[in-house]
């Protein structure tokens, strides 16, 4: 009998990443490929590559003494895709067999992905960027927007919902920018019968409309939850970056979104030590971190990314700087996530369990805020929604009893 030959799958970063690797899966299962989860074990090794920071490129690197070693023998094929800048591609392209552009993936996106989970799933309706913010290389990258055909993402959809998919997230590098009315997309899926949640990330806070605010608000099965990316708190700095609205525009979006969904969980992302940013522009972060209180944040150290403008600006901020910012701002969002929860202690809130750990089990809410509790091992609970009491509140999770099953929200 025939041995059957092994791939090994790397996706590194984002969400759109992981989401092409199991369309990519999907071929490789065609092909009779067997899965691991060992990479020193397989005869294919596909690599999804991260341009946004340079310590994912690094980690490339830094598997190809192993890997190598088994190319030389001919016991191993490596295939590189993803976001890789051009700078990047030249070094990789003596160390990989094969490369392909991820602008190429696009027409695999019709492909029902090997799913990595039988309860969460990510489904995406939009790749590439037309925004061209200075520090991202996404649009060099993957292209300009392609918005994928809204009939193809309800098809999807009512697939994993007949599967009893627990979670569904709809996906792009900026999903409220899709071509097809992405407020409608998000509407006819939260009107469809059965007991989920649905997500979506990331949106852009410049296409943030009423209408899709509004939306969010009436259906129950839309979680509360935004990462709303600001990456400055300065509205210089936001210029240089090319993010196109001010800190007054980006606070009067947040205030819109708090006064008709009270109960929303908004999360960032933010850049410190961007090339020019002084000490003074830093603390208008500091400033807006403490006027928003957000639940969680994404806080990046300015990494520098040929090919992009950023890369030509004068790098004024050094490492040392860069990480001390990251410190401070990092100290404002434990101190305001922390108080923002508290007022979780005592109340009782639906959770979907994820999986257990040594003697507990572990869930997220709506909210996104991890949930550790204790339970017997079995029954199994993985993917089933839950309720649990909470009785401790930190920065970034909560503690609690399991308390009375929930009721079908659908």
């Amino acid at each position: 009998m025939q041995k059957r030959l092994k791939y090994f799958i790397w996706p590194l970063g984002c969400q759109m990443n992981k989401s092409d690797a199991e369309r990519i899966e999907s071929i490789l299962k065609k092909l009779k490929y067997q899965k691991t989860l060992n990479d020193k074990e397989a005869d294919l090794i596909v690599v999804i590559a991260c341009s946004i920071r340079q310590s994912a490129v690094d980690r490339i690197y830094g598997k190809f003494k192993w890997w190598q070693k088994k190319q030389k023998k001919g016991e191993l094929i490596t295939v590189l895709t993803g976001c890789v800048l051009e700078k990047d591609l030249k070094k990789f392209k003596p160390k990989f067999d094969y490369i392909f552009d991820i602008k190429d993936l696009k027409q695999f996106l019709n492909l029902e992905p090997i799913y990595n989970s039988k309860f969460q799933a990510a489904v995406p309706i939009i790749t590439g960027c037309n925004n061209f913010c200075t520090y991202c290389a996404v649009p060099y990258t993957r292209g300009r927007e392609k918005s994928r055909p809204y009939n193809d993402i309800i098809k999807e959809v009512k697939k994993l919902i007949k599967k009893n998919y627990k979670e569904i997230t709809l996906l792009g590098e900026n999903v409220n920018s899709y071509k097809y009315n992405f407020p409608k997309l998000l509407e006819e899926i939260a009107k469809m019968p059965g007991d989920f949640w649905l997500r979506f990330t990331a949106p852009h806070p410049k296409d943030f409309s009423d209408e899709l605010i509004k939306i969010i608000a009436q259906y129950p099965k839309i979680c509360k939850q935004i990462n709303l990316p600001v990456q400055s708190g300065n509205d210089a700095i936001l210029k240089k970056m090319n993010r196109p609205y001010t800190i007054k525009q980006y606070l009067d979006l947040v205030a819109r979104i708090k006064k008709a969904i009270p109960n929303i969980s908004l999360s960032t992302d933010c850049i410190v030590g961007f090339p020019g940013e002084t000490k003074k522009q830093f603390q208008d972060s500091c400033k807006l971190f403490k006027k928003v209180k957000f639940n969680m944040a994404f806080i990046a150290q300015y990494s520098i990314r040929p090919g992009t403008p950023a890369a030509k600006m004068e790098q004024t901020v050094n490492h040392e700087e860069k990480k001390r910012r990251d410190i401070k701002l990092t100290k404002i969002l434990k101190s305001t996530a922390k108080n923002v929860n508290k007022k979780n202690i005592n109340k009782t809130v639906k959770i979907l369990v994820e999986k257990y750990r040594v003697n507990h089990w572990l869930g997220r809410t709506e909210q996104n805020v991890t949930v550790r509790f204790m339970a017997p091992q079995k029954p199994d609970l993985t993917g089933k929604f839950n309720n649990v009491k909470i009785s401790e509140a930190n920065s970034f999770d909560f503690a609690g009893k399991l308390a009375k099953p929930v009721r079908d929200i659908s």
